[in-house]
């Protein structure tokens, strides 16, 4: 399945050697522990830059990346990835075509949807907590009960 059908030759030239093409220019991986077969991760990724801003680089983009391990449920490692388009043909770094700029667009409006959505969520769940909090021990008649080997 391609998201966007109307392209699927071009992107599929990305990341080959037949005109414009992807060079990882740099790439910073942080590990937070050894991971060993046969653990499966999950590799999440997100634009660093929205793409329409006037200091959005025009010949690359940065992704970071969120490494899961599956068998510890947490991340097992953080990525820092700096891609560069390149004209295999002219031997000069290119601009990012027209549709890969379209679907770096559509990608940033949804990641800041997301985000947005989520950071409303933590703020429902503290101010939810805060209440609990203020109802059960944060009156002026709570006594703290720390327990007691006494019967």
């Amino acid at each position: 399945m391609h998201i966007d059908p109307a392209h699927k030759t071009e992107w599929l030239n990305l990341v080959s050697s037949k005109g414009i093409g992807l060079i990882l220019r740099s790439i910073t991986i942080d590990y937070k522990f050894p991971m060993t077969y046969p653990d499966k991760v999950t590799v999440y990724h997100k634009l660093v830059h929205d793409p329409t801003s006037p200091d959005a680089p025009r010949h690359g983009f940065y992704l970071h990346a969120m490494i899961v391990s599956e068998a510890r449920q947490r991340p097992a490692a953080r990525v820092s990835e700096d891609l560069v388009m390149y004209d295999y043909k002219a031997i000069k770094k290119a601009e990012l075509p027209p549709f890969v700029m379209e679907q770096f667009k559509s990608t940033w409006d949804l990641q800041e949807q997301a985000k947005k959505y989520w950071q409303e969520r933590i703020l429902d769940i503290e101010t939810r907590v805060r209440t609990l909090e203020t109802e059960s021990w944060d009156r002026e008649d709570a006594v703290e009960d720390t327990g007691s080997a006494k019967q």
